[in-house]
């Protein structure tokens, strides 16, 4: 048997799954909506892996990363959870050695990680403001009738690009129907909010950072090839994008379940498990935190959400 191991990455919007080999080739992966469940996500995401695993391999370790990496990686029982940033920069370094700066717009935030010599020297994050995220422009895609799939198609046809104000995801869609209801082209107008993603992106995660090449577009946006367009036009670099930009950070923490594995096999066998989660306040003191209990098999295995040093007993 050959020793494989499953990397997820739980997004907002998005989740994510790899399987690797123990040379850090993919064999099998799978993208779907989290629908703001992440563990019916995981649980069809586990099932789907599952099935296309090749039978000559076995689980060897299990990595969660993402919003929701706390979470998934009790229902896993995973050997290593780490963050995002940690996971996009080993992903992306397994393919490219060399890259300098990551460049990353998911679902409903975006990051930037500068890289020297292999080593994450700084990051950055957005705010909580979704504006210039995936989620804004699936949002502005169905306001202006467009399937997301064609988004890019029409930007590059533009040649004019309309100023969209997309700081603000309120300002961008009193711009973006301004701009409609006054004549602009369908074309420049998405144009325009492409290149408005790049701009916020530039002056709010990027605001003060040094961004050297090679650089590398990760993330599903990545895919819209309107903003690469965009990123190359005002950086006037050259921009990298794998055919697998959207999984680097589900292979990123799957090759860490591979360096920090254990001496354990999993058989991915999660429709047995019996998972749940129970909040509760906490009336011990006057912050009456909330308590987020949670169950595996009819066990309170772990518990979060307060503030203050009582012990929680599971």
């Amino acid at each position: 048997m050959n020793d494989a191991y499953l990397g997820i990455d739980i997004g907002s919007i998005s989740t994510k799954g790899v399987i690797i080999d123990k040379d850090n080739k993919i064999i099998t992966s799978l993208y779907i909506w989290t629908e703001g469940n992440p563990v019916k996500a995981v649980t069809k995401l586990v099932n789907k892996l599952k099935e296309q695993l090749p039978s000559n391999y076995i689980i060897k370790g299990i990595g969660t990363t993402g919003s929701a990496r706390k979470l998934i990686g009790l229902l896993l029982d995973a050997n290593v959870v780490k963050n995002e940033i940690t996971s996009h920069a080993v992903g992306t370094l397994s393919l490219y050695p060399n890259v300098k700066t990551i460049l990353e717009i998911g679902g409903q935030d975006s990051k930037i990680i500068l890289i020297n010599n292999g080593i994450i020297t700084d990051y950055a994050m957005n705010t909580l403001c979704a504006a210039g995220t995936g989620s804004f422009l699936s949002s502005q895609a169905k306001r202006l009738g467009v399937d997301i799939n064609d988004f890019s198609e029409y930007a590059l046809k533009s040649c004019n690009p309309v100023k969209i104000a997309a700081r603000c995801t309120v300002f961008a869609e009193s711009d973006l129907i301004h701009k409609a209801q006054s004549g602009y082209q369908k074309e420049d107008i998405i144009a325009g909010l492409c290149k408005s993603i790049v701009l916020n992106y530039l002056n709010n995660v990027g605001k003060g950072k040094k961004i050297m090449g090679p650089i590398v577009f990760q993330g599903g946006v990545s895919k819209n090839k309107g903003v690469v367009k965009y990123f190359k036009e005002v950086l006037k670099k050259d921009i990298i994008v794998d055919q697998n930009s959207h999984l680097l950070g589900a292979l990123g923490i799957a090759i860490l379940s591979k360096k920090y594995q254990i001496n354990k096999t999993y058989n991915l066998d999660i429709n047995s498990i019996s998972f749940e989660t129970k909040p509760m306040e906490c009336m011990g003191c006057s912050n009456n935190c909330e308590i987020l209990r949670i169950y595996k098999n009819g066990k309170m295995i772990d518990a979060w959400g307060n503030r203050c040093n009582k012990v929680i007993k599971l």
